[in-house]
């Protein structure tokens, strides 16, 4: 798929893996990503489970539900490696808590042996976890910025599934940076459909429409429903 070079593609990105510490030998396991342009969601995605060849502690599987039995036919990631470079090459990553994906990504890379360049060399990153520190003062967790946007309920997360938390992550970026959408003030009559449209002071004055007493009645006989329900209506008068 060919993208505009005007439109901004970005890929939210998440991994899972085998514990915390690729020096230790931890292993991705599970990569997925959302595509987005322009701040709109495509419909593409990326997602791939990974055999490590590393056997994980049964805490490990309890935060993301991947077994080791599940991972045992899956492909090394020698053989997705490609494809998923291609997926994100010159994108902007999004991702929450870049630090640990991308140094697992840099290591499997490395792994490779095939003189790879590092993940930034190839895409530029905007990390949450940093986002969050400025807005709110001190970094907060996916979940906390799932519910403080009121997106939490809008992806299944019993697990949680790389997928899965890219799906929810693009929800809360859409939200963290909604106010940073460009506005377009400009007044005319040109062709950008941005543009605010100033009506004439010529114009044929709006006419005004009363309603009837029937309908005042009805709208009274409704406040003192709410009323009786322990309700405040802030339309009586």
């Amino acid at each position: 798929m060919s993208v505009d070079s005007s439109e901004q593609r970005l890929i939210i990105l998440d991994t899972e893996t085998t514990g915390i510490n690729p020096r230790e030998g931890h292993r991705i396991v599970e990569i997925g990503c959302v595509e987005m342009i322009n701040r709109q969601l495509t419909g593409r995605s990326y997602h791939v489970y990974i055999n490590p060849l590393f056997e994980m502690g049964q805490e490990v599987i309890n935060i993301h539900g991947i077994t080791n039995d599940f991972l045992r036919d899956k492909p090394l990631f020698a053989a997705v490696a490609n494809d998923f470079i291609n997926f994100i090459r010159g994108a902007e990553l999004v991702i929450h808590n870049a630090k640990f994906d991308i140094g697992f990504m840099d290591h499997e890379f490395a792994l490779l042996n095939k003189g790879l360049q590092k993940t930034e060399e190839f895409c530029t990153v905007t990390d949450t976890l940093k986002v969050s520190k400025d807005e709110f003062g001190s970094p907060k967790t996916l979940d906390f910025l799932a519910k403080h946007y009121r997106v939490d309920k809008l992806v299944d997360r019993t697990y949680h599934g790389a997928l899965i938390d890219a799906q929810l992550l693009a929800f809360v970026y859409i939200e963290m940076t909604r106010k940073q959408e460009a506005l377009n003030l400009t007044s005319g009559d040109g062709d950008n459909t941005n543009a605010i449209r100033r009506l004439s002071d010529n114009r044929e004055s709006l006419p005004i429409v009363y309603a009837s007493a029937e309908q005042i009645n009805a709208h009274k006989q409704r406040l003192n429903v709410i009323e009786k329900e322990g309700g405040t209506p802030l339309w009586k008068n």
